[in-house]
């Protein structure tokens, strides 16, 4: 498959080895910083992001940039009409505005804010774990998370996704919280933590304490090879189920409708 990948930082790097290790062929790279980029591009000229795309012959996108250009970059790559694999979090208040996009151009998309195998697995525990623990009145919940120093969003798009399926399990808890506490938290209030420091790949914990006990459910990832092998598998079935119809164009869609 011939990949092209938008947003050649540390991740678009460890992304296009990946790629090549699953035997595809990555025809360009575009970044706007980035010198060992095949395409570099001026800030902002998004025009230019989607004619280096389409003039590489590429099938399929990685799209891995900052939350400041990934809307820029999905208006001018969706309409090219090739799956887009969409790894820059930062943007979930956006989502119904790229299905609309991708529903006016028959363009197909999908995001996660985690690529992760291991973290989608996560997910499935989490929804176990709230529906056993939500029995006892006596447990309260919440979730932290740790990443490096130069993440650009706080807190990471996969802890509110953890607690988007925690609260879904766990009727006690209905409102995420993500700033600081200056009074005593509601009973319905669910805190997400997050703290950045050094080079921590990511680290997420959901926590069930009570007088008793405290029960932690933590996935700490040791590189960021999980997330760009999560990436590539993502455009492969993507591709794949569009192909064969199994999903149809005109949509965005998530890691759980492709695995």
């Amino acid at each position: 498959m011939k990949i092209a990948i938008v947003g050649y930082g540390k991740m678009g790097h460890i992304i296009e080895n990946s790629a090549k290790n699953f035997g595809h062929e990555v025809v360009a790279t575009v970044d706007i910083i980035a010198k060992d980029a095949t395409n570099l591009v001026p800030q902002g000229d998004y025009d230019a992001v989607a004619k280096a795309v389409k003039e590489s012959g590429a099938e399929g996108v990685i799209e891995f940039s900052h939350p400041s250009s990934v809307m820029g970059n999905l208006n001018a790559l969706i309409p090219l009409g090739i799956p887009v694999v969409i790894g820059t979090t930062g943007w979930n208040d956006k989502h119904a505005e790229v299905n609309e996009l991708a529903s006016k151009c028959n363009g197909v998309a999908m995001t996660s804010a985690n690529f992760s195998i291991g973290v989608n697995m996560l997910y499935k525990i989490i929804e176990e774990a709230a529906k056993l623990v939500s029995q006892f009145d006596e447990y309260d919940a919440s979730v932290s998370e740790i990443h490096h120093n130069q993440k650009a969003d706080s807190p990471s798009g996969t802890a509110i996704d953890i607690a988007k399926h925690l609260l879904a399990n766990y009727p006690k808890k209905d409102t995420i919280v993500t700033d600081p506490f200056h009074q005593r938290p509601k009973a319905n209030e669910l805190h997400v933590a997050s703290m950045r420091v050094g080079s921590v790949p990511g680290t997420h914990t959901v926590y069930f304490d009570s007088n008793a006990d405290t029960i932690e459910i933590t996935h700490r990832a040791r590189s960021r090879e999980g997330f760009a092998n999560g990436a590539v598998h993502a455009l492969e079935r993507l591709t794949e189920y569009v192909n064969n119809g199994k999903l149809a164009k005109g949509r965005l869609y998530k890691m759980e409708d492709l695995f």
